[in-house]
């Protein structure tokens, strides 16, 4: 299902927005969330199916009820793989959120359509480069600082 939701274009899902809510900084939260959830949602169900069922059945044999095993067993060795969804999640955010810049919602994207619309003109191509490596650059620490937070919260018995 997760899939169905990823393959509908970012701009066309915009024009909808925008149809509906109008133009601003909803539009471009409400998008950002529809598809920022979808990669996180898909990595915890596969996190979560792939915890070994015999740890399970031992966890639930010695008594411990099915939130204790979620909350002190599956989700401690499905955390890498959620991580990485938060970070796959991130690194998407950060172009559809140059996206949204078109419904006048905040953000770099908002430098690179104002140097498109004035193509030819006076630092029209500078406005495009210097947003374009402005995301880059703040792709690049988002992801840093994600995969810091996993290795941190990663139990030290799972790490790679």
């Amino acid at each position: 299902m997760t899939a169905v939701g990823l393959t509908i274009p970012s701009y066309a899902l915009l024009g909808v927005l925008v149809g509906i809510v109008g133009l601003g900084v909803l539009p471009s939260v409400i998008m950002l969330t529809f598809f920022g959830v979808f990669p996180i949602l898909r990595n915890v169900v596969v996190g979560l199916t792939g915890v070994d069922k015999g740890l399970v059945e031992s966890a639930r044999g010695m008594g411990m009820s099915r939130l204790t095993t979620l909350v002190r067993l599956e989700l401690p060795l499905a955390w890498p793989v959620i991580m990485t969804g938060v970070r796959v999640s991130a690194q998407m955010l950060m172009g559809i959120a140059a996206i949204v810049a078109f419904a006048l919602g905040p953000g770099l994207g908002g430098y690179i359509f104002s140097g498109i619309s004035r193509m030819g003109g006076a630092n029209a191509t500078n406005s495009i480069v210097a947003a374009t490596i402005g995301i880059l650059i703040l792709a690049v620490i988002l992801d840093t600082v994600l995969n810091l937070i996993a290795r941190l919260t990663t139990p030290r018995g799972i790490r790679a």
